[in-house]
């Protein structure tokens, strides 16, 4: 993954400091001045590198360690306490003392390390029942963010819907997505191909789109579990909502508690009700049941038959609904020409 310029600029300026302090620490000792240089320079290339090989390393990573820390080196203290450094048998002992400082050391730095690496694979809901009250949640004022899937990145209407201001927040893709994407693309099936093209195409328009913020969410996780079952885990970890047309996976999600957003039911929510009374223009495209009727279609699949109006199929005509049915198959609307006021 490529270094970001702020953080190399970051490293640069870390570089030059424990260059300058080395010198000055130099000819404090009044020692060469190059031998502080290069002990600076030492020192900055070595955290740069400890910096480089935590490049993984979230803040929610650091967060959980050093909570975990703390309860370690608390329950170490606790084993401390207890007293068996004052027991006899011990006090009896050879240079107890060093031993005891010795014991210490390694009891506190076991503990520590456990601590770290249980909290590391702890997740915001183990946390949050351990500390009720504290949820780790972002500002309401900020939004939640949104976890985006493959399905509804290929879908291509993100940009367009978030441009009319329906949808608030930061975009997260997970790079386990960003693998998925690349592997459809580089598929031998060209249907598949074209899909993987077009996703990696949708998110690279919306990278350099100036109105919406995206981010990479380097996952290193659950990386033998199933995409779908990752992204739910992930949507709950960073409690994120799950942007996705994908109906299956929206049930799961909703069933873990994971607030889902499918565009699919946005578009069938925006779908205008017909009742009796209303006129509006349809296209008649083939012949009703009756030989008087035709059929025409809305856009959400309802089918309109419209009395007296064989003779206007192929063409587009007002009309006036006079009633409605619903069947197995769905809602039947019936209606008739609108005939000009005079």
């Amino acid at each position: 993954m490529p270094v970001p310029w702020s953080i190399r600029l970051a490293r640069v300026l870390f570089l030059t400091l424990a260059v300058l302090i080395g010198s000055a620490i130099a000819a404090g000792y009044r020692q060469p001045i190059w031998n502080g240089t290069l002990g600076g320079l030492a020192v900055g290339l070595f955290f740069i590198l400890v910096d480089s090989l935590l490049g993984r390393f979230t803040f929610r990573d650091f967060s959980f360690s050093t909570f975990g820390l703390l309860t370690g080196l608390f329950c170490a203290w606790l084993i401390t306490k207890i007293g068996i450094f004052d027991l006899p048998w011990f006090l009896n002992l050879e240079d107890s003392s060093s031993l005891k400082s010795v014991i210490e050391i390694c009891i506190y730095a076991c503990f520590g390390f456990l601590g770290i690496t249980l909290a590391l694979r702890s997740d915001r809901d183990q946390f949050s029942f351990i500390i009720p009250y504290v949820r780790f949640r972002r500002d309401a004022s900020e939004g939640e963010p949104m976890l985006l899937d493959s399905n509804v990145i290929i879908d291509g209407r993100i940009p367009k819907i978030y441009a009319t201001g329906f949808l608030s927040g930061i975009f997260v893709i997970p790079r386990f997505v960003l693998d998925e994407l690349q592997r459809l693309a580089d598929s031998r099936d060209s249907i598949k191909g074209e899909r993987g093209k077009r996703g990696l195409e949708i998110v690279e328009r919306m990278r350099t789109a100036a109105n919406i913020e995206i981010t990479i969410h380097e996952d290193t996780l659950h990386e033998n579990e199933p995409v779908d079952t990752r992204l739910v885990t992930l949507a709950r970890e960073i409690n994120a909502r799950l942007l996705t047309n994908d109906v299956n996976l929206g049930k799961v999600a909703q069933l873990r508690g994971v607030t889902v957003l499918n565009f699919n039911d946005l578009a069938r929510a925006l779908q205008p009700e017909v009742c009796a009374g209303d006129e509006f223009d349809l296209s008649l495209v083939k012949p009703g049941k009756d030989k008087h009727q035709a059929v025409g279609y809305l856009p959400d699949g309802a089918m309109i038959v419209v009395n007296h109006a064989a003779t206007f199929i192929g063409e587009t005509v007002p009309i006036v609904v006079s009633g409605m049915t619903h069947t197995s198959a769905g809602r039947l609307i019936f209606a008739e020409i609108r005939t000009p006021q005079v």
